[in-house]
């Protein structure tokens, strides 16, 4: 085997084993699982093409975060809206909101957070890193019923809680009590 045909090899082995965490980075870039998927698709490809600028012995991981995150601020230039110069003149240029989508994250991660450890740690193993049940199983010690059975609570759960908007804050005249009940605590203590 030449030298080039077993750098070819290594190379790709290590894409192999940066792939996870490929798909996590792009999570957090893009909050969406689709377009996660497309992101790392389109790195690898980006990382395959342009292979033979990578310096062997250098770090891997780094170059294709590196890939990713351009490609990624690329993606976010061309899905900028374009208006022709002449119907900006004429009509009146306005974006749709985007506090939606940090409200709905927060909704969410507020609901994650209520989750028990166990089904929390069963469900990003499954969701974020893909894992199989059976892996999961031998992660965590349990039985691959108890993994199915966790993420299936943990996903019930989550969607009753989203639902049910048991993710909000307490209202105001819930506070407002809570307050005159500490002002009475602190007024009888004097």
């Amino acid at each position: 085997m030449t030298t080039q045909t077993q750098d070819a090899g290594d190379f790709h082995e290590q894409l192999k084993t940066i792939l996870p965490r490929l798909r996590i980075y792009a999570l957090s870039l893009t909050r969406d699982r689709d377009q996660a998927d497309d992101l790392v698709h389109d790195t690898v490809i980006k990382a395959l093409t342009g292979r033979n600028s990578f310096q062997p012995g250098t770090n891997l991981a780094a170059w294709l975060f590196r890939i990713q995150r351009n490609e990624f601020i690329s993606g976010l230039r061309r899905r900028r809206p374009t208006v022709p110069v002449d119907t900006a003149i004429a009509e009146t240029l306005s974006h749709p909101p985007h506090q939606d989508s940090g409200l709905v994250m927060r909704e969410f991660m507020s609901a994650f957070g209520k989750l028990a450890a166990a089904q929390r740690e069963a469900l990003l193993l499954a969701v974020l890193e893909g894992l199989p049940y059976e892996t999961i199983a031998e992660h965590t010690g349990v039985s691959v019923g108890t993994v199915k059975s966790r993420i299936s609570r943990a996903r019930d759960t989550l969607e009753r809680l989203l639902l049910e908007g048991e993710t909000r804050r307490p209202t105001e005249p819930a506070r407002a009590s809570v307050e005159r009940r500490n002002e009475d605590k602190h007024a009888s203590a004097h």
